[in-house]
């Protein structure tokens, strides 16, 4: 049989003695984690510029992030985006602690969020590519004039600034531009007739299926610039930068790493700063990044 519950005032003492302890303990736990916490807080964003679709940047990136939290101690979560745009507005927001960006990126997000390039490829620089379909008629930029465009996004660097710059500027060429979020995207629409060229950079042309870059050919390559870095937010400790950086320059020194980064693409980690990339302050290109 069930008990009623006391209402002496003995049980009501006890009751309250309880209390007090156990709202001490409780407080004492709250005060503790409050403390502690930000000692306790080492999972660190990592946001990457979505030059591929979704599933494939997490078979290129999840591996290399594994590898750096070995080396590191730290966690790291990567963050995606559905797009560029979507990646731009999240790193001008200081929303990634790390990120993979490109190189126009990396001005803007200095200039908003006083983010730091860290390492970069040392093994190429990046150029824009144009491409038409290998069968078609167009021999020159010029033989665009008029003709619809795709590109990823409005500020991809590669694939969409520096061509649209290039287009305009040294050619005079008028276009219509089509923006369809990814450059596989960008080169299957050429393919399909939707666009007469395409925008690139000839990382993600070479990694494309054998079916869709054998029907295609590169008319035009822009000018040379530093590639994509890795940078960080001013609010990671830079005791963490530094581990970071050295985490990916011993990675790059093994040969698995090599593979691993190859893929992103990444030929060899070097150390670099922001004035590695100031030289696209002179090439006009605020006048078609799309805020």
């Amino acid at each position: 049989m069930d008990r009623k519950p006391t209402t002496s005032k003995g049980a009501h003492m006890i009751r309250n003695i309880l209390q007090s302890i156990f709202g001490g303990i409780f407080c004492a736990i709250a005060t503790l984690g409050y403390t502690t916490s930000p000692l306790l807080a080492q999972t660190y964003t990592f946001g990457i510029v979505p030059q591929f679709e979704a599933r494939k940047l997490a078979r290129i990136w999840e591996p290399i992030i594994n590898e750096i939290e070995k080396r590191t101690g730290y966690d790291f979560e990567i963050v995606g985006s559905p797009r560029i745009p979507e990646f731009e507005t999240s790193f001008m927001n200081g929303e990634f602690d790390f990120a993979y960006m490109n190189p126009y990126h990396a001005l803007v997000a200095a200039q908003t969020q006083d983010y730091q390039p860290l390492i970069r490829d040392g093994g190429r620089e990046l150029f824009g590519i144009l491409v038409v379909r290998d069968d078609s008629d167009f021999q020159s930029v010029e033989d665009l004039e008029g003709q619809t465009i795709a590109f990823p996004a409005p500020n991809a660097l590669g694939a969409s600034l520096l061509i649209r710059s290039d287009l305009t500027n040294q050619h005079g060429v008028d276009f219509s531009p089509m923006y369809v979020s990814t450059h596989g995207s960008a080169y299957l629409n050429v393919i399909l007739n939707q666009a007469a060229a395409a925008g690139g950079v000839m990382g993600t042309f070479r990694s494309q299926p054998i079916e869709i870059s054998e029907q295609l050919r590169v008319l035009y390559k822009t000018t040379r610039v530093p590639p994509h870095p890795i940078a960080a937010h001013p609010r990671v400790p830079e005791d963490v930068q530094r581990q970071v950086t050295q985490a990916f320059l011993d990675l790059w020194k093994t040969g698995y790493g090599r593979e691993l980064l190859e893929r992103v693409p990444i030929r060899e980690v070097m150390e670099t700063s922001l004035d590695d990339y100031t030289e696209l302050q002179g090439m006009g290109l605020d006048a078609f990044f799309v805020k």
